[in-house]
């Protein structure tokens, strides 16, 4: 007679097996944070007030004649703690105890919190400057040059790839010449891109001036590593990819824009392009509560409770040292 064999084990054999480990997603680097001017000096009320002074002007002299004392153009910049976040999850007592799985998933609670405030502020951060509702001071013009010293900052890309609209060598060369007639500093210069343009410009054939090297050694003390997805450099520029840029359109909506007679298309995003000098980083935040985990056990529902909030502020600090240009991400699609 037989033994233990398969055809009579059927109750003590599983017929799936599921692993100890949990499978988590893939997620983006995200940079933003390291291109805002951030505050130290915050400490009541929700306004900032930053004083601004002009220049001066010289002119012929004519000896003999009272010299002309000019006053300086004085202005204020306001910036406001407009954010405030809260991320929060709970798992039930009863969960954690069917649950072989719950001491990881509780694990993963505040961790993922944090990532999501990161992914908001990324976004937050990026899209700053670009135009929105009542055309705030700073922010570009949809569907205009923006004109800063005759020098563009903002425009649709100069190349076309299947019919769409992408970003060419000559946008780099541009966003230089649009930087120097700005008088924002050569140094550090960075451009933001989505991954559509990246490949746009790997697939050139006529493209020289591209090198795997970065050009400046701030990203390392700014803490942008090699896996902060840095691309090449073309023309200057250190080029990053990003899929969190903003869309074209008041209010990053995606609605098309004509400049200079070109349509950027439905859904293009804003390719930035800047100088990431610390004295003139674009961008200016500040935290009025870094982000704050607080955990609980709800008698009433019988869970335990963990919620993550902060409030923060950012605003676009030197609009002339931003520039966008509009490309369609689709056009890698034949």
């Amino acid at each position: 007679m037989a033994g233990m064999v398969t055809a009579n084990m059927d109750a003590v054999i599983r017929s799936e097996l599921w692993s100890t480990q949990l499978k988590d997603i893939l997620m983006d680097k995200t940079q933003g944070t390291n291109y805002v001017r951030w505050l130290s000096e915050f400490p009541d009320g929700t306004t900032f007030t930053i004083p601004s002074i002009g220049q001066l002007d010289a002119y012929d002299y004519t000896e003999g004649q009272p010299v002309v004392y000019s006053a300086l153009d004085t202005g204020e910049f306001n910036f406001t703690i407009s954010t405030y976040l809260a991320t929060g999850t709970a798992i039930t007592r009863k969960a954690k105890q069917d649950s072989f799985y719950s001491s990881e998933i509780i694990a993963s609670f505040v961790p993922k919190q944090a990532r999501a405030i990161e992914e908001r502020l990324e976004v937050d951060i990026l899209k700053e400057g670009q135009p929105k509702t009542g055309s705030p001071a700073g922010y570009q013009t949809v569907a205009n040059n923006n004109l800063i010293n005759n020098g563009r900052h903002r425009w649709v890309g100069s190349d076309v790839l299947n019919a769409k609209r992408v970003l060419a060598p000559q946008d780099f060369a541009e966003a230089n010449f649009s930087l120097n007639k700005a008088n924002v500093p050569t140094s550090n210069r960075v451009a933001i891109v989505d991954p559509s343009t990246v490949f746009v410009m790997e697939t050139q054939t006529n493209l020289v001036n591209l090198s795997n090297n970065k050009m400046w050694e701030g990203i390392i003390a700014t803490g942008i590593s090699g896996d902060m997805q840095f691309k090449a450099n073309i023309y200057g520029f250190d080029v990053y990819t990003s899929n969190r840029l903003p869309k074209c359109g008041v209010g990053q909506t995606g609605l098309t824009e004509t400049i200079d007679t070109v349509a950027s298309g439905t859904d293009a995003v804003c390719n930035l392009f800047f100088s990431a000098a610390a004295d003139v980083l674009p961008f200016i935040g500040a935290w009025r509560q870094m982000p704050t985990v607080d955990t609980d056990f709800n008698k009433d529902l019988q869970q335990d409770e963990f919620v993550t909030t902060c409030r923060y502020g950012i605003k676009i600090y030197r609009p002339e040292n931003l520039i966008s240009v509009l490309s369609n991400p689709t056009a890698v699609y034949a």
